[in-house]
């Protein structure tokens, strides 16, 4: 570690953690996904820490206020499920003002996104474009990622339209413990996002509802840039209905875009970065039953993935996981499913072995899909637009 900075440094840290801790909670910065909103901040800070804190040169101050913001030269957004990052969503929030959101941008493109359930491996795995690096998920998680797809494939979706949205309710929790001590989960509570269809380049990408308040996801554009030239068209890290019904459905065809478009920051592993990526979109999308069995089974394909036996999502609800090991940080990623039915539950993410921060068994963050349907605007709930069609 490099010595304690000194001068404008230090008080830039200082200035730094003391608007973190007086900040309201809020929804992340992040899109993408849960679990890994609470350890971004906890990376950041480790990082500043490491490297003396500076925050010059980052070209990334959001100028849209109070809102999410979405990292462009990473490809993430910032709304996930309730649950400790999506897209994205957890525990201690991103915060808001803009020396905040000019970190988290510089902090994003230096790769942190990938954070708990992505996952990174100190050893840097090296797989190759298209493949992982062995054969496959354990025998177990593949047979139960199999009858996943199956029922996916016979599963009614509503077709999401260029101007609706896709509303998603969750609850979850993550941790609010200090950037890097013991781990200390926070209350759990309820969380809306609704996503922008259009297809088209974007800056206004939905919307999150989160603590009693209202918060706009956009596209964070830097300094003395056109917002035209910082708008994000649909794609993995803004996926759309119409995008995701484009995907092959071959899962190893769709494997191999996904390692392929997936950006790799040194020391990360790329199977768990993907992992991370499918759970995202299977864990707070609409998408065609086709496409959802497709990446049920690509992911039965990654290294390393194994079968949960049993595992609770933040409503309390049971069911079996389909998870993967990160090892560098010693926690795993559970996706969780109705025993039963096979219904996506949540997903959450736990010590998988005793560390400094926390005991094996620790939960880090947790969420639960409560409800998720079509809607015809920004704000609006599955029962209001019933309501207003009847009408």
């Amino acid at each position: 570690m490099n010595s304690t900075p000194v001068g404008p440094e230090q008080e830039r840290l200082e200035e730094l953690r003391e608007l973190e801790g007086l900040l309201p909670a809020g929804p992340a910065e992040q899109v993408l996904p849960p679990g890994r909103r609470s350890h971004h901040m906890d990376v950041l800070m480790q990082l500043i820490d490491k490297d003396g804190g500076s925050l010059s040169g980052s070209g990334g101050e959001s100028r849209t206020g109070d809102s999410n913001t979405y990292d462009s030269s990473r490809g993430h957004l910032g709304a996930r499920p309730c649950g400790g990052d999506p897209y994205l969503f957890r525990g201690r929030r991103w915060s808001r003002p803009a020396l905040v959101a000019g970190v988290v941008a510089a902090a994003l493109a230096a790769g942190l996104t990938a954070g708990i359930g992505s996952g990174q491996d100190g050893g840097g795995t090296a797989a190759r474009p298209g493949a992982s690096s062995t054969a496959g998920g354990s025998r177990s998680a593949v047979v139960t990622l199999d009858r996943i797809a199956a029922v996916a494939m016979r599963t009614d979706v509503e077709r999401v339209g260029d101007g609706q949205f896709v509303y998603v309710r969750s609850t979850g929790a993550g941790n609010e413990g200090a950037f890097d001590g013991p781990v200390k989960l926070g209350k759990t509570h309820e969380r809306q996002v609704w996503f922008s269809q259009r297809q088209g380049p974007v800056t206004d990408v939905g919307l999150i509802r989160e603590n009693g308040q209202d918060w706009p996801i956009e596209v964070g554009v830097p300094d003395g840039t056109d917002p035209k030239d910082a708008a994000v068209a649909a794609g993995f890290d803004r996926p759309t209905y119409a995008w995701l019904a484009s995907l092959p459905t071959d899962p190893d065809a769709l494997l191999k875009l996904l390692y392929a478009d997936t950006r790799v920051e040194k020391g990360e592993d790329r199977d768990q970065v993907v992992f991370g990526r499918i759970g995202d979109l299977v864990g707070e999308q609409i998408m065609p039953s086709a496409t959802a069995a497709a990446f049920y089974r690509a992911t039965a394909r990654i290294a390393g993935v194994t079968e949960v036996a049993d595992a609770v999502d933040a409503a309390g609800r049971h069911g079996i996981a389909i998870a993967r090991e990160d090892t560098r940080h010693g926690t795993r990623t559970e996706w969780i499913f109705d025993p039963r039915t096979l219904d996506y539950l949540g997903v959450r993410t736990v010590f998988s072995r005793d560390t400094e921060r926390a005991k094996a068994g620790t939960v880090y963050d947790t969420s639960a899909v409560l409800e998720r349907a079509v809607v015809d605007k920004r704000g609006q709930t599955p029962g209001e637009r019933r309501r207003a069609r009847r009408g």
